[in-house]
């Protein structure tokens, strides 16, 4: 299980993970081990709630598939496990990145006495330059 928050955990079976070769230094190790793992997410097809799904797909994200499959690599770190977790770890942080409603804007407005401000000193700055001129 993967625990995203105290009320929303996801199911192993929901998360396909495989290992593959990883990229990058490492010596002789890199061509032989598989370390690096790539996870895919299927959010469609997940457990999880209506309005959580829509806002996973309006998330503008280039590791969302146009399936609607997330696909995160994780290789960071030189084992198999550790990366697992990373991944694991990275997947829950972005499903609870949406969990989090942003706040609606409320429209402002410029108050009248801020508009005569700037009003009185754009008047006060073009008399300055004013003054500064050739007398004819």
């Amino acid at each position: 299980m993967i625990s995203i928050s105290p009320s929303l955990r996801l199911d192993d079976s929901e998360v396909e993970m495989s290992a593959v070769r990883s990229q990058g230094a490492g010596g002789q190790n890199v061509n032989k081990v598989n370390t690096a793992i790539h996870l895919r997410f299927n959010i469609a097809a997940s457990s999880l709630p209506e309005n959580i799904k829509q806002r996973l797909f309006d998330k503008k994200d280039n590791r969302v598939s146009t399936e609607g499959v997330f696909i995160l690599k994780a290789q960071n770190y030189r084992t198999q496990e550790q990366n697992r977790l990373d991944a694991e770890n990275r997947l829950a942080q972005w499903i609870a990145s949406a969990l989090v409603e942003k706040k609606k804007r409320k429209p402002t407005r410029i108050s009248k006495g801020a508009k005569l401000r700037r009003q009185d000193a754009k008047k006060q700055q073009s008399q300055r330059k004013e003054m500064r001129k050739k007398i004819v």
